[in-house]
């Protein structure tokens, strides 16, 4: 105990907040006067892990949370990595979201590399991760800084790096920023100069036009509704509608300021259950044609469509298919790339086209990094469309696109679900879904895992498993990662893995159904429901989760 209150008081001692300093010293008190110490001990359980998504977690002080000490000793470590690397008087280009405290921890980091000799550019509020990612390159700087959590919680916030060709670091840069962290002294004593320069309007501009250059002439008549679930999507999304020649988007009101708080939202995620209801009762109202969304940083792209019984969200899956039918109808050459979670259909499509295929590691750290990338997607909502300029996932992009995509569809008097059923027929039907398990001790997960690979599973879901691949044994094409992957019978596919950003266990499943023309997409999609219902049920059984 003695230990842990010498710790936390060094901390609060080194802390430049006045706030989490105030909190800091409170917990202290606390304990000193008998209360329990677990929260303390939580604060100083480690640190936050430097990995290949930067760093993420609560806001709060101490090691173990976001705040600025830990932020200023990021922002040296990184400073730290590029002066060793070669990058001695360089640039860099800090972005942030909304969130609480993200243009906080940017400008502390814009100090932090002006300290270290290099020049800081700055975003001019808060704007969309794939502005960051864009600038990177347009600026040519030598890396980015990307103050968000994404779609986590509201009291996370989070640190994401890239380097200079755009894309997010990836191992060994990862450890080597890490180790660089790990020597960096007390935050008093880094170096800070002035905060940066802050840039004008006219790279929000070129990535904007960039983006609208992606679309052809073509219609434009689609009544279109759209949030930005309390991020900061909404006015670059409206206006590069507008420069594209769309109607202005209906805007749930509720969800269309930036506000950390996300307050009509459980998770400020368009996957999570609930977080598209507005929306999609807005669209009803309005008898639109789409409805489309963004996570809080508009790095992500989710998308609803009407049906026989109703609005529905279409997987990240078949957004991804229908983004990929997009962009090699516009005739785009290179390697169409996703990663291992997501439908095998891609690989089927790119054949088709006589283009190649890649699949990574999640992450699309590991998607932008292919070679000769024309398209890249994961399942959950991300998707790069335009790797020449983003070399990460761009929802705004990718919102565009598929916009264009349901306005030609509109005045061919057909649908998306149309443009999936003719994919269907030509390449099987591939009904994906997940089972996604949320621990409150991560030991769960490791657990399960554990009893997976001690006990493989001969059959799941009545389909044989025909073969298992460690994922964590590495292969060729692939590097490391904890997680198994289980190929079945008849074309049907289970991967097991944690979560890199959330304590879940997350569970991917696909089926394969052939098409009888006869029969038509529907009799498919009834049997597919039925197959993945199954296999939920067999890796849960399987995994004793």
């Amino acid at each position: 105990m003695s230990d842990l209150l010498a710790a936390a008081r060094a901390w609060a001692a080194d802390d430049p907040d006045d706030q989490t300093r105030a909190e800091l010293e409170a917990v202290i008190a606390a304990v000193e006067a008998g209360g329990a110490a677990g929260d303390l001990a939580d604060r100083f359980d480690g640190t936050l892990e430097f990995g290949t998504a930067g760093l993420r977690g609560e806001l709060g002080a101490g090691p173990n949370r976001m705040n600025r000490v830990v932020v200023t000793r990021a922002a040296a470590g990184l400073a730290a990595y590029l002066l060793d690397t070669g990058h001695k008087g360089g640039s860099v280009v800090i972005g942030y979201d909304a969130r609480h405290n993200s243009d906080v921890f940017a400008r502390d980091t814009a100090e932090v590399m002006t300290g270290a000799g290099f020049t800081a550019y700055v975003l001019p509020r808060p704007l969309p991760t794939p502005i960051l990612a864009f600038a990177i390159r347009e600026l040519g700087c030598a890396a980015g800084i990307m103050v968000t959590a994404s779609h986590n919680p509201p009291r996370d916030n989070g640190y994401k790096v890239y380097l200079g060709d755009g894309s997010q670091i990836v191992p060994p840069a990862d450890a080597e920023i890490a180790a660089r962290i790990a020597a960096v002294g007390a935050v008093a004593d880094v170096p800070r100069g002035r905060p940066g320069k802050v840039l004008q309007e006219e790279i929000v501009d070129s990535y904007l036009d960039t983006v609208a250059g992606l679309v052809d002439d073509g219609p434009r008549d689609l009544e279109i509704v759209y949030t930005p679930l309390h991020g900061v999507g909404g006015v670059p999304v409206e206006r590069v509608l507008e420069a594209a020649g769309f109607d202005a988007p209906s805007v749930v009101e509720q969800q269309e300021q930036p506000d950390p708080d996300f307050p009509t939202v459980a998770f400020p995620n368009p996957e999570e259950p609930g977080a598209m209801d507005l929306a999609m009762a807005l669209a009803e109202r309005n008898g639109a044609d789409i409805v489309v969304a963004n996570d809080p940083d508009a790095d992500r792209c989710a998308a609803a469509v009407p049906g026989p019984h109703g609005w529905r969200m279409l997987r990240g899956d078949e957004v991804g298919a229908l983004l990929a039918h997009a962009v090699l109808a516009k005739g785009k050459q290179g390697t169409y790339a996703c990663s291992i979670v997501s439908s095998s259909l891609l690989a089927k499509l790119a054949a088709a086209a006589g283009q190649p295929y890649a699949e990574t590691l999640t992450g699309f750290k590991w998607i932008s990094r292919v070679e000769g990338l024309a398209f890249g997607y994961e399942e959950a909502l991300g998707y790069c469309v335009d790797p020449d300029n983003v070399r990460d996932k761009d929802g705004v992009s990718a919102l565009l696109l598929l916009c264009e995509l349901a306005a030609d569809a509109k005045a061919a008097g057909r649908g998306l679900f149309d443009l999936l059923d003719d994919i269907a027929l030509a390449h099987g039907l591939h009904a994906t879904d997940q089972l996604s398990v949320r621990v409150t001790d991560l030991d769960e997960i490791a657990a399960a895992m554990a009893r997976l690979r001690a006990t493989p599973p001969t059959e799941l879901g009545g389909l044989a498993v025909e073969a298992i691949d460690d994922l964590n044994l590495g292969s060729a094409d692939l590097p490391p990662t904890d997680g198994l992957r289980y190929h079945l019978a008849d074309g049907a596919r289970v991967i097991v893995r944690p979560s890199g950003t959330e304590p879940k266990l997350k569970c991917y499943l696909e089926v394969v159904i052939p098409v009888d023309p006869d029969d038509g997409v529907d009799a498919a999609r009834i049997a597919a429901v039925g197959r993945l219902d199954a296999l939920r049920n067999g890796i849960k059984a399987a995994a004793a989760i």
